[in-house]
């Protein structure tokens, strides 16, 4: 699906910052069967992956001081805003943090790094030119965005009253729970509380990348010296997923998103 225009609240992008961009690039290119084209800004390169230049997600480099701050790679979700200094001092006022106060980038938007009352960080996106992205929930796009956290009824609070989600929780056949946020009727995000077999795990969000064929892309990702870390789940309605571990380290899932009708 194309779009022109996400609606405050709504995810809109994702990036992942990396120490080896070369690997990166070829494994999501790949992966996603999109064109990268890389962009040098103020030092950095931003690898834009995209069908025909219409945006999809990105990569960019990182030095290793980051990385072991953050503790390794990670997928980062974006969320659109009218005002992003705005939305930075809610955050401050519903007990979140703002780990970068908001700044304009270029002219495509201004943005602020802020994490929930959970600590799971995240984007806030204000745009003007550049809205995030221009694909959504087709084979090579972003699919979905999911919260994983210690508190979820916490978590919950916050995104209320941050965005206005409503959260409408339903059990899982494995006897967990799953929460969908749903805002104006419309899905926005999903949650789940971090379980003790997981492991020691901070409150993070984690991103959906769709793809055609999902055996087809867990058979690329081994090859590409990634790892499948759980085999492919269907939820009727939504489509086949699975866990996976990118060959820099990131986690993620891909999505083979069931067809209309």
């Amino acid at each position: 699906m194309e779009v022109t225009k996400h609606q405050p609240g709504m995810f809109c992008w994702a990036n992942c910052p990396t120490l080896e961009l070369d690997k990166a690039q070829d494994f999501y290119a790949s992966l996603l069967k999109l064109d990268a084209t890389p962009n040098e800004v103020e030092g950095t390169t931003y690898v834009v992956l995209n069908r025909a230049g219409k945006y999809c997600c990105a990569l960019y480099t990182v030095d290793e001081a980051a990385m072991q701050e953050r503790g390794g790679p990670w997928w980062v979700s974006f969320f659109t805003v009218d005002d992003a200094d705005a939305a930075a001092e809610r955050v401050k006022g519903l007990g979140g943090s703002v780990w970068v106060e908001p700044f304009d980038v270029f002219e495509e938007g201004r943005m602020a790094v802020v994490a929930d009352s959970t600590g799971a960080p995240f984007n806030l996106w204000q745009p003007n030119r550049g809205i995030g992205a221009h694909l959504f929930g087709e084979p090579g796009a972003l699919a979905w965005t999911e919260l994983y956290t210690h508190d979820v009824e916490a978590a919950a609070r916050f995104y209320g009253g941050l965005f206005g989600w409503k959260a409408n929780a339903a059990a899982t056949p494995d006897g967990g729970e799953y929460t969908v946020f749903d805002l104006d009727g419309q899905p926005a995000a999903g949650m789940m509380a971090i379980r003790k077999e997981w492991g020691e795990m901070p409150a993070n969000w984690s991103i959906y990348l769709a793809v055609e064929d999902l055996e087809e892309s867990l058979s690329l990702v081994e090859a590409k010296g990634g790892k499948v870390i759980n085999p492919p789940m269907e939820v009727e309605g939504v489509g086949r997923f699975s866990f996976i571990q990118d060959p820099m380290g990131a986690y993620l899932s891909v999505i083979q998103v069931a067809s209309a009708g």
